[in-house]
This record gives C-alpha cells, sequence and structure tokens, in this order.
C-alpha cells in the first residue's frame, strides 16, 4: 500500500511530502533530511527573491541526490488604495508601538506587475536549476508556464481544497493534485471557492476529489501520524503532505517559541485569522489575533496586509513575544512532537506497516 503511483513518480521510498511551509520554516537542513529519510522534501518559496531560490536550491543539492520539490505562490490580482492602507496603519500602529517600532509610512507596497515578475523570475529559476518537482498554491499558473515546465520534465503539483479546484488543477494538466481539508495549518490554497465556503473537511474531501478526478490525490490537513496515513489511503490518495508534524522537528526553521507553542497546544485554541496577511489561515490564538478580530473585514488583501504587518512578525520574533507572532498550525497540535524527520518519519511507517498487518 505504500509503494503505489505517487512513490513511482516522486521516485521516493514512502508516499510522504513535507509541506512547503513559506517563511523560513523550510531549511536546507529540513528539506534534505525528509528526502534522505525517503520522503519528498519541499522549499517553501512563496515570498523568496529568486537569488534566494537558487542559493537554497544549490545548498540542497549539496545535502541530497534524492528528489525534492518548492512550492510557489500564483500571483492573483489586488487592489489597493491609500485609505486602506492608512486605515489599516492606524490600526496596528498601537501594536508596533508595544513592539518598539516606528512609523512605518514608507513602506514599499506590492503592485501586481511587480509579483507577476518576480513569479516568472522564479518559475525560470526552478528550470534553470533543474528542480524535480514544483508546487502551486493559491492558484493555477498560466497554460504556457505548466507547458514550459512541462517540456522540462518537471513534476507539477497543485493545490484544491474542493473538487471544483481539483478537477480544474486535473484540467489543467497538473500530475498531482493536494488536496487540503479545513483542519490545515496556515495558509490554504483556495483560490475559486471563497473560504468561508471551502472549509471541507479532509476525510470528507478525498473521496469525494478522488472519485472526480483521474490524477493521483495526494491528502493534506491535520495528518500527523501513520493512522492519518493510512485514513488518507483507504479513502482514495495516494500519499499525504504534512506541515505540522514538520514543523516542530528539530530540522526545522520555525522560531522556538512557535515550536514550544505549537507542543504546548490544545486543538480548541486553532483559529482562523486574516489579520496577519489579509488571506485566511489557521493559527494558534493569541493577543494580536484577539484584538485585531473586529477589524478583520477592513484590513487590505494579501499580500498588502502581509506587506504591512511584515515588521510587527519580525519584531515579535526577534523579541520572543508569542502576542504578536503568526503561530500557524494545523487542528492536530496534541500530536506534535520536538524530534528529527528521520524518527518521525520512521514512526509513522512503523505505525501504518502495524495498521495495515492488524488488518
Amino acid at each position: 500500500m505504500l509503494n503505489n503511483i505517487i512513490t513511482e513518480l516522486l521516485h521516493i521510498q514512502y508516499p510522504i511530502i513535507q509541506a512547503p511551509m513559506a517563511g523560513g520554516v523550510t531549511t536546507s537542513k529540513l528539506v534534505a533530511e525528509v528526502s534522505n529519510s525517503g520522503g519528498l522534501g519541499s522549499i517553501g518559496a512563496g515570498y523568496m527573491t529568486p537569488i534566494q531560490m537558487r542559493e537554497q536550491i544549490r545548498e540542497i543539492k549539496q545535502l541530497t541526490s534524492n528528489f525534492f520539490g518548492i512550492n510557489l505562490f500564483v500571483p492573483n490580482e489586488f487592489d489597493i488604495t491609500k485609505d486602506k492602507i492608512k486605515s489599516a496603519n492606524k490600526i496596528l500602529q498601537p501594536i508596533r508601538e508595544q513592539l518598539g517600532l516606528h512609523h512605518q509610512d514608507n513602506l514599499e507596497i506590492p503592485k501586481f506587475n511587480n509579483v507577476l515578475e518576480t513569479f516568472n523570475e522564479q518559475i525560470k529559476t526552478v528550470i534553470e536549476e533543474k528542480v524535480p518537482v514544483c508546487s502551486f498554491t493559491f492558484g493555477i499558473p498560466s497554460s504556457e508556464v505548466i507547458s514550459e515546465l512541462k517540456q522540462h520534465n518537471i513534476i507539477l503539483m497543485g493545490t484544491a481544497t474542493t473538487v471544483r479546484e481539483a478537477i480544474e488543477n486535473e484540467k489543467a494538466g497538473m500530475d498531482i493534485v493536494i488536496v487540503q481539508g479545513s483542519e490545515a495549518g496556515g495558509h490554504r490554497g483556495n483560490f475559486i471557492d471563497v473560504e468561508q465556503e471551502s472549509l471541507i473537511g479532509l476525510m470528507s474531501l478525498i473521496p469525494q476529489v478522488v472519485d472526480h478526478v483521474n490524477i493521483p490525490v495526494v491528502s493534506a490537513g491535520g495528518i500527523m501520524d501513520g493512522r492519518g496515513l493510512m485514513a488518507s489511503i483507504c479513502l482514495g490518495a495516494k500519499g499525504v503532505q504534512m506541515g505540522t508534524a514538520f514543523l516542530t522537528c528539530i530540522e526545522s526553521g520555525a522560531n522556538e517559541i512557535h515550536k514550544e507553542e505549537i507542543l504546548n497546544a490544545h486543538e480548541d485554541q486553532m483559529v482562523l485569522t486574516r489579520s496577519f496577511s489579509g488571506k485566511w489561515a489557521r493559527g494558534i490564538k493569541n493577543k494580536y489575533i484577539s484584538e485585531m478580530q473586529k477589524h478583520e473585514a477592513t484590513l487590505p488583501k494579501f499580500p498588502v496586509q502581509n506587506t504591512l504587518t511584515k515588521g510587527i512578525r519580525n519584531a515579535s520574533s526577534s523579541q520572543k513575544n508569542r502576542d504578536f507572532m503568526s503561530l500557524w498550525s494545523g487542528q492536530s497540535p496534541r500530536l506534535a512532537e520536538n524530534q528529527t524527520v528521520n524518527l518521525l518519519i520512521k514512526k509513522i511507517i512503523t505505525e501504518a506497516k502495524n495498521i495495515n498487518k492488524s488488518n
């Protein structure tokens, strides 16, 4: 059961993909260690410049000769109004002051054309560096981009939060679709259906997607152990993508406070917020989320709000202040452990094999 089309396509021993968490979690050591331990390590390159990407890709190649992947954010058009930015800055200013930050009026607000240009440069880097696997979040790239990547034999993975989104991924030519349940930590990859309508639990989503697409399905959201892997396989998925389980690993680049918060959190502390980035994301409730709740509807969209809060997130992280950090986590924090990547993968496979035997 653990050797299938996914292990074959991705040249991996086990059908386990480490989620490509953007923002510094996916260190070269984490990615390489996952690939060296039989899974597919993935770079979360959403916020990286093409130069940073190139450096990390080359670093990983020094640490592993196995397949690894990279994830990019598909740019979506967004509106920017000076009034909205002024209003958001006014709301954020008291928090900045608590962290000892100065006025942030001179922030370079992203423009869609620049974001699109960066994305095209990222694609170019993936091709030039011969990264074997490329996945996408927040949408599907243009047919030109897909065609170009396929010409270079790069395996493509799309993200879906509904059956409709999965069907669109298949139509566009993706080789694999990652279905992301509402249990998933951080940002989810919805792009057709609005956030509230795409909050489908993973165990409901897997069989419905499997019945409607012919490409292999990988499940994501709240999976932490061999039980989650086997449940996904029983429902028709060919593999799993795991984020939070790897985030608390020793090799992860997550802030130690972030790791500790997950390791000590309970499932009822996980909430959805758009106050950090302008896009709904799941994390541990803290002072910032509580204070910003009443303003959520008026905040600018991603990536504008993400830029406005960058200083707050960086300062709270360096000051080890949990109150204003984005503590992303899936809904199964009680299953998280601080251990090496190798030990985590070994445990998952042992559990999965034991379940298989007992059945």
